[in-house]
């Protein structure tokens, strides 16, 4: 069995027996953090820095709003140049896990949220997280189905359907843009109940037993309007999910569409060994 996700964990260059450069501490806010380079890996030394420093945010040892210190602090400590320090801090500003503030420094931001792969609602994983999922509702109306939807809902092409269009956040931050179709008559869909809770909670509240879902996941760049619903440049990568959920009797009961920040999110999956 094995874990693997769309960012996946390495830990390279810190093993204490082969470390041929000295130990650093930590810089100011998170303490007792041990950092080290190995000087006879092939793993580039910028690159063990910035996995050592992503591992510390990934597992907490660096909570959002910790200070990781200057380039000079860090150089002197680990023996490193400081254009090393600074392509392996930048690396971090790249995937949107620390920032880099006036008059602050450089500061960890809120880590990366990784979702396993299951029947589950974003609203209620973020919850269970800790995370302060909130939702801001920006489209909730009935019209006709867009042709795909209604394909993959077994609706008649021009078929009305009840369309919500959603941005969920965490931590008061954008990580997932939400689109979803769903057959009339299934449940009362009310903006209020939609910016209080997730849509799985509501159908399950409705006695519809969510039983499998078919998806797909991919990535592309963001459109100009897409980036700024997700507070990203344009072009940045996004992760896309399509989905459509089966309840017990086998009915469609909704089609999702979904963007969400690559720099805010990934998918975990785990694989098995298929039986010879």
């Amino acid at each position: 069995m094995s874990r693997q996700a769309v960012h996946g964990k390495n830990t390279a260059g810190n093993t204490a027996g082969n470390t041929a450069a000295g130990t650093a501490a930590s810089s100011p806010g998170s303490a007792a953090l041990p950092l080290a380079v190995d000087r006879t890996s092939p793993v580039p030394l910028y690159h063990q820095l910035s996995r050592q420093l992503e591992e510390a945010i990934e597992t907490g040892l660096l909570a959002p709003g910790s200070l990781l210190g200057n380039e000079i602090d860090l150089a002197s400590r680990l023996g490193l140049s400081r254009p090393t320090v600074r392509q392996a801090i930048q690396s971090l500003v790249d995937k949107g896990l620390i920032v880099r503030r006036r008059g602050v420094g450089t500061q960890v931001v809120h880590n990366q949220f990784k979702r396993p792969l299951e029947l589950s609602s974003l609203f209620d994983d973020l919850e269970t997280a800790g995370r302060r999922p909130a939702t801001h509702v920006l489209h909730n109306a009935v019209e006709p189905a867009s042709a795909e939807a209604a394909a993959l809902l077994g609706l008649a092409e021009g078929a009305q359907v009840h369309r919500i269009e959603r941005l969920r956040l965490a931590h008061d931050e954008p990580v997932a843009y939400l689109r979803n179709e769903l057959p009339t008559g299934l449940l009362a869909l009310e903006t209020a109940d939609l910016e209080a809770t997730g849509l799985y909670r509501l159908l399950r509240g409705a006695n519809i037993t969510l039983h499998s879902a078919r998806q797909a996941i991919g990535a592309r760049a963001a459109t100009a309007e897409e980036a700024a619903r997700l507070g990203e440049a344009e072009g940045a990568p996004v992760l896309t999910m399509k989905r459509t959920t089966f309840d017990d009797m086998g009915r469609a009961v909704e089609y999702g569409s979904h963007l969400y920040r690559a720099a805010r999110y990934s998918f975990e999956f785990q694989l098995l060994v298929r039986p010879a």
